[in-house]
């Protein structure tokens, strides 16, 4: 059902005041072609009623010779920032960035951050952001689980279809997201609600079972038969099954690219508000997905760079598989079993 602007702009008026906007401060606005437009609208009433100097910076979208769906996580790397010096600077001398257009995964995100501009990224349907409009509650519970998954050497992960992997840690910083951005040069992403890290460098081992249900992205469908990833040495060396297999690695195959497979970041889901079953309501090119991405207990794992932990992978290949009914260990300790949280969060 949709959202009336009334509800959408009081939703961004709760992110941004989490995110400590304050009157005076500069807003640029970053779109493209497939930025919704009550979202910007939204944005920009929200904006400038806080007091905010607002800017919209509108580029032209890239990678359409290169990319084989329109989803923005399909291609990446090479962004519309690209080169363009005068966009980058502009972004560089605010104190928040909206990205309504999806600026992930690129050299040029990683610089303006590093001036202490602020970047949230908001691309989902009116009425995803407003049902998963964060709190500081979402802050909470993630940052918790972030910082117990700072400390772990190892994380392994278990499920009745026969995953069986592990992972060392310690080499790349867990991460934390929950919906605002409340620090300088930080970036989330609007909604959320998950943690995540990536394995050290070559060292993921293992087996990887997706069972009926589970979900591939940017491919945005349900698995119907089981795809088994055997992974070694840090990479998924053999992918087998049925057509879900024919067709992933087909699709990974296009990339031409030993990167894409190989394991990236690794985490778990912590959004309550977010549902399994809600990608099979959405045109494909409607969502990218995040519902599938952060509800509760889910095991997230993908396939393809590391760089936005400062890695050395960059490859445009980038595979999120949120798998159910798994349990995850750090350092033998339990933290999700069979798909339930076990921060005893859902109690409070």
């Amino acid at each position: 059902m949709p959202v009336s602007d009334h509800a959408l702009i009081q939703a961004w008026k709760q992110v941004l005041t989490l995110s400590r906007l304050a009157p005076g401060q500069t807003v640029t606005i970053l779109t493209s072609a497939a930025t919704h437009p009550q979202t910007l609208s939204c944005a920009l009433v929200a904006t400038q009623a806080m007091g905010a100097i607002v800017n919209r910076l509108d580029l032209p979208p890239v990678n359409a010779d290169k990319a084989l769906s329109r989803d923005p996580l399909a291609y990446l790397g090479t962004t519309a920032l690209t080169g363009n010096r005068a966009a980058i600077a502009a972004l560089k001398e605010s104190d928040l960035v909206l990205d309504l257009m999806t600026l992930l995964f690129s050299p040029e995100q990683h610089d303006i951050l590093k001036t202490g501009t602020k970047i949230l990224l908001a691309v989902e349907p009116p009425e995803v952001l407003v049902r998963m409009v964060p709190s500081e509650a979402d802050r909470e519970r993630v940052s918790a689980a972030n910082a117990r998954l700072s400390r772990a050497k190892e994380m392994t992960v278990t499920s009745d279809a026969g995953t069986d992997l592990r992972c060392p840690l310690g080499e790349f910083p867990a991460i934390s997201e929950y919906g605002f951005v409340d620090e300088p040069g930080r970036w989330d992403h609007w909604p959320s609600g998950f943690v995540l890290t990536w394995p050290n460098e070559g060292g993921a081992s293992g087996r990887i079972v997706l069972d009926r249900g589970d979900i591939l992205l940017p491919q945005k469908g349900y698995v119907a038969d089981r795809v088994a990833l055997t992974v070694e040495r840090g990479f998924a060396t053999r992918i087998e099954g049925g057509l879900d297999a024919e067709l992933l690695n087909d699709y990974m195959a296009s990339f031409n690219d030993p990167q894409a497979y190989a394991i990236s970041h690794i985490g778990w889901g912590l959004q309550p508000r977010a549902r399994w079953s809600t990608l099979g309501l959405y045109d494909r090119e409607a969502s990218i997905g995040m519902d599938a991405r952060a509800y509760e207990g889910n095991f997230l794992f993908s396939l393809g760079p590391n760089n936005e932990a400062g890695g050395r992978r960059t490859t445009a290949c980038h595979i999120d598989i949120p798998l159910r009914n798994c349990t995850v260990s750090l350092d033998g300790e339990e933290v999700v079993r069979q798909g339930k949280v076990l921060d005893g969060w859902s109690s409070k």
